[in-house]
């Protein structure tokens, strides 16, 4: 990439598919914006580049990006694959781009403990990388099989589909009461009709919202 290119990326904003960084201060924090862009449609992480869409760049990019290389080793799993380069932007400053395509292994996890490999899963919504649900995670995981998905069309299903005829959208807790069933039942039932294209989920760090796919 070119400066040029650069200017181009930083002057849309943050997106769901770009994300700045100053510094790579904390990498074990950023590396929960790769992993976000690796569960969902990727994007890119420029480092040298101020929330503001300013470019003041880096003065030692290299050091910035060996930082995060090694978080990315140490902290993520499955590991990711990503396409690293440093820009420059005049005599003396850089900026370090991470380009992250959508993982072919999801979900990617950012690894909390290491004595359990017990870890989070990160999505990106607008421009925030969000904690993934329970439901979310599982229709990542589901997804990367490719199969096709049946399910019954029951009473709980029809009183689903009778509700969102009539209103936009529907959360997990929600739809329990509506259908009066239990959380993993509920669940379960949002999952596979998400898998089987019938809703659509928006996943939130509050509840995540499930619509009616257009016909």
């Amino acid at each position: 990439m070119e400066f040029s290119d650069i200017k181009r990326l930083v002057a849309g904003g943050e997106t769901e598919t770009v994300e700045f960084k100053r510094k790579a201060a904390h990498p074990e924090k950023i590396v929960k914006e790769l992993v976000a862009f690796a569960n969902t449609r990727g994007g890119y992480l420029l480092i040298g580049v101020n929330d503001d869409s300013t470019i003041p760049g880096l003065k030692f990019p290299e050091d910035d990006a060996y930082a995060l290389d090694e978080a990315i080793k140490k902290y993520c799993k499955p590991s990711l694959k990503v396409r690293k380069e440093i820009v420059p932007i005049s005599e003396k400053r850089s900026v370090v781009l991470y380009h992250v395509p959508s993982g072919k292994k999801k979900p990617y996890y950012v690894i909390t403990d290491f004595k359990t490999k017990w870890g989070q899963a990160f999505v990106r919504i607008d421009d925030k990388s969000i904690k993934a649900s329970k439901e979310v995670r599982e229709i990542l995981k589901r997804s990367n099989k490719n199969k096709g998905v049946k399910f019954n069309y029951g009473e709980k299903e029809r009183i689903l589909i009778d509700y969102l005829d009539k209103n936009k959208s529907i959360t997990l807790d929600q739809f329990k009461k509506l259908a009066q069933l239990n959380t993993y039942k509920a669940s379960k039932t949002l999952v596979l009709l998400v898998l089987a294209n019938v809703l659509s989920i928006k996943p939130s760090d509050k509840d995540d919202l499930y619509s009616l796919k257009p016909a």
